[in-house]
């Protein structure tokens, strides 16, 4: 199952598999046992560079595996004009490996000349809506692709919302033809921050559209007001109500290829490629 806009080139091309974040530390464990993967993910950032050995071992690691680029760092809700030198990066970059898919973060993390090691939140109104649609038009123009872009993980709302989260993102993919990435940790630790139901949740957001999903890990903090805070660490497994909520969404979608993403406290590969396989099963329940 491809995503597919009539007219449009498919938004991603990975085979409905589960795959894994792709680790400097586990290049070499890749090569030399094969694991049974659908696909690896790389962030685009770290391989913006003209050479060295992470061109080289990703550049042998494509040979045999389907590939998706994740970017964190275009800042695509700022309300500053986009990076050219980073897009021009980006398509380099998309250029010289030709990933099954691409696909970046409805967040903003830059401010005047100031890069913010993070990905913060956006408050929902018009003038946002036309902001980041405008900048996901210039991605997908300078890259000559259709991009995926995936819901936030959110901890703070702001009063000045017009519009809810699921409306803003249905509103971004009609306009622009992108497709969306669809976190559903992210929609989990969203819901029990800001006390939504997190299957009312997917239920409005333009499941048809979807290209791609994440499960990762959070961590469980409190509140100043005592109630649940969860973090979006990516350090951790996927949580039971996490797996419980992806067999929910892909009764919704179908099957739709899944990358488990592990960014902290990182273990051997044998436990990712465990924990994909987890993933492999349930969406084999859903297979035509």
């Amino acid at each position: 199952m491809t995503i597919v806009r009539p007219g449009a080139a498919p938004v991603t091309t990975l085979p409905l598999r589960a795959g894994v974040g792709l680790k400097s530390g586990h290049f070499q464990d890749v090569l030399d046992t094969q694991p049974n993967v659908g696909f690896f993910e790389v962030h685009a950032e770290n391989f913006m560079v003209a050479g060295g050995p992470f061109h080289h071992y990703l550049s042998r690691i494509r040979e045999n595996y389907p590939l998706s680029i994740h970017g964190v760092a275009l800042s695509i809700g700022a309300d500053a004009p986009l990076d050219i030198a980073h897009l021009n990066a980006l398509k380099h970059l998309l250029d010289r490996y030709q990933p099954e898919s691409f696909s970046e973060h409805l967040a903003w993390s830059t401010h005047g000349e100031t890069y913010l090691n993070d990905l913060l939140p956006l408050a929902y109104t018009e003038g946002t809506l036309q902001r980041v649609c405008e900048h996901i038009d210039q991605v997908q123009t300078h890259l000559g692709r259709r991009m995926l872009l995936e819901n936030p993980a959110t901890y703070v709302e702001f009063a000045a919302s017009t519009l809810d989260e699921t409306s803003f993102i249905t509103e971004v993919v009609r306009r622009t033809g992108c497709g969306l990435l669809l976190d559903v940790s992210n929609v989990y630790v969203s819901s029990v921050n800001h006390h939504r139901d997190p299957q009312a949740t997917l239920r409005a957001l333009p499941l048809t559209q979807v290209g791609e999903i994440h499960l990762a890990g959070f961590v469980e903090q409190v509140d100043g007001a005592g109630d649940r805070l969860l973090i979006d660490s990516h350090g951790s497994p996927v949580a039971k109500a996490v797996w419980d909520l992806y067999a929910f969404t892909l009764g919704l979608t179908g099957p739709v290829a899944t990358l488990l993403e592990r960014d902290n406290d990182v273990p051997p590969l044998p436990v990712l490629v465990a924990e994909a396989a987890i993933a492999d099963g349930l969406l084999a329940k859903v297979m035509p």
